[in-house]
């Protein structure tokens, strides 16, 4: 089934009005059959094929068990025109994309969404998700298909791809595509995505600011290159000494007397910890008192906590390299940073990026030249700056997310990134341009004991409507499907205080007040 207002059209013409004027001067052409799309001459590229896709039947093409949550989405997803490309800019260039077209109950918008780790795929579900709500959507691999950073090794343009060229070719051509399949523009051309996904919306803020005109980034690494080496620093850190490391058998310890000292500073006690930063936990108080036992810290471990409360800081000058990695109330997550192996995704960027040693040993790790070499070889994926007055400018809204209680990526370099940029801006554009949302609780991107579902690309477009970010976002918290909290998020640096009747499980009992 195609657009009930289908007409003849030029392939041609569509071309020169999708691909050579990309973005808010597209002007509107005649509307295109489904089919007809695999004959659009791409710049630089190709269309590979275009197709129908029934209500409910597309399947990822990579053999996967769904869980139970994507299964859903994929039965939701009504029927759509499923459009593929090659994109080349470079010699080495290959940058896969897709664009999904509902054919029936398009909303006028384009919502573009982000990837995980060094991407490589397309991200199939959060295009279902998209098309579902209505939009157009796209996505793209960033120009590879390896696992994880293998294909870096003798590809810089492949890596430029990766780290931000891909987004701009993405977004150019998927304008042109849907202009050529509506005969329109979109009207608004969103950006939805987390963790790296969450990078890149800030990459496109900053590099790209013509691109998109809403953006939601959640818990976005940055700088990235940094970040890796301070990933590997602090696992260094953790193992300094035969006793310094922290069993997971004591987290909970540890997480326990976080909450006796700082979960109630909000009026609730809840199991979480509202706003982690005027929380004075110090783990001191559970040094043992004589031999180390399973609900003590031996003082080397004490002091492990204490390094991953704190600014993260070069062992051979003590010059600051990024803000704390976790924060009173993770503990229950440490074991991605401060486990027995150092993460991997910093150790697969060290071998293929900063050695070009697919068997480089992360044991040999030495921060007095290892965190240099990052630094030069790395600045390629150093794409954000807090300067984003151009986007800013043309009326951008950009909605950031991070959840408190991170695993992977630091909740305090959101926060460290939103002042800087606030600092090149000026501080009138908080809530008219860009703001800012902490979730107690939620771990990477979402899970955690914190309200971590919420509706990012509603609250962008209530924004977008209103022109002012909104007072508060509700979110839900869910047990066996089953939703058992809501509660507030509210405009950094506010926070949710209890506000001293009603159920702690309910949002309406908490109001957004200064901290």
């Amino acid at each position: 089934m195609t657009p009930n207002h289908r007409r003849p059209f030029s392939v041609f013409a569509a071309l020169l009005l999708a691909t050579l004027a990309p973005g808010p001067a597209l002007m509107r052409a005649a509307p295109a059959s489904c089919e007809s799309l695999s004959s659009l001459q791409v710049r630089n590229g190709k269309i590979t094929s275009a197709g129908e896709v029934a209500q409910a039947a597309f399947k990822p093409p990579v053999p996967a068990t769904l869980s139970p949550a994507a299964a859903r989405v994929y039965a939701a997803t009504p029927a759509f025109c499923r459009v593929t490309a090659t994109l080349a800019p470079t010699n080495d260039s290959d940058i896969k994309v897709e664009v999904w077209l509902p054919t029936d109950g398009w909303n006028g918008k384009l919502q573009a969404v982000g990837n995980g780790g060094w991407a490589g795929s397309i991200s199939y579900t959060a295009l279902a998700t998209a098309v579902a709500a209505g939009y157009a959507a796209a996505s793209t691999d960033t120009g590879h298909s390896t696992p994880g950073a293998s294909f870096v090794i003798g590809h810089p343009e492949k890596v430029i791809d990766y780290a931000h060229r891909s987004l701009h070719e993405m977004a150019v051509h998927a304008k042109g595509v849907v202009n050529a399949f509506y005969g329109s523009a979109p009207k608004l051309a969103l950006w939805n995505g987390c963790s790296t996904g969450g990078n890149q919306g800030l990459t496109i803020a900053s590099k790209y600011p013509d691109d998109f005109d809403a953006i939601v980034a959640g818990a976005p690494p940055d700088p990235r290159a940094r970040l890796m080496s301070v990933r590997l620093l602090m696992n260094r850190l953790v193992h300094r000494s035969a006793d310094s490391y922290i069993p997971p058998q004591k987290y909970s310890v540890i997480h326990q007397a976080a909450l006796n000292a700082c979960d109630t500073l909000d009026g609730a006690k809840d199991g979480v910890i509202e706003n982690p930063r005027v929380c004075r936990f110090d783990p001191r108080v559970l040094e043992c008192k004589g031999a180390d036992g399973p609900s003590c810290l031996t003082p080397a471990q004490v002091e492990t906590a204490k390094l991953l409360y704190s600014d993260v800081r070069h062992p051979n000058d003590g010059r600051r390299l990024y803000p704390p990695l976790l924060v009173p109330g993770s503990e229950l997550v440490w074991g991605t940073l401060a486990g027995p192996q150092p993460f991997t995704n910093a150790v697969d960027t060290y071998r293929h990026l900063a050695h070009a040693n697919p068997d480089w040993d992360p044991s040999g790790f030495d921060a007095a030249t290892d965190i240099e070499l990052m630094e030069k070889a790395g600045a390629v994926l150093n794409t954000v700056t807090p300067d984003l007055r151009p986007f800013f400018k043309r009326g951008g809204k950009l909605l950031m997310y991070h959840g408190w209680n991170d695993r992977q990526v630091p909740a305090m370099s959101s926060v460290t990134y939103f002042e800087r940029v606030l600092e090149a801006a000026g501080r009138d554009v908080a809530g008219k341009s860009i703001q800012l949302y902490m979730v107690p609780g939620m771990d990477h991107c979402q899970g955690g004991v914190g309200t971590d579902t919420f509706n990012k690309v509603a609250a962008i477009e209530e924004w977008v409507a209103r022109g002012r970010a909104p007072a508060q976002i509700v979110a839900s918290h869910a047990t066996d499907g089953k939703v058992d909290r809501t509660r507030p998020l509210c405009p950094y640096p506010q926070i949710a205080r209890y506000k001293g009747t009603g159920s702690l499980s309910d949002a309406a009992s908490f109001a957004c007040v200064a901290k």
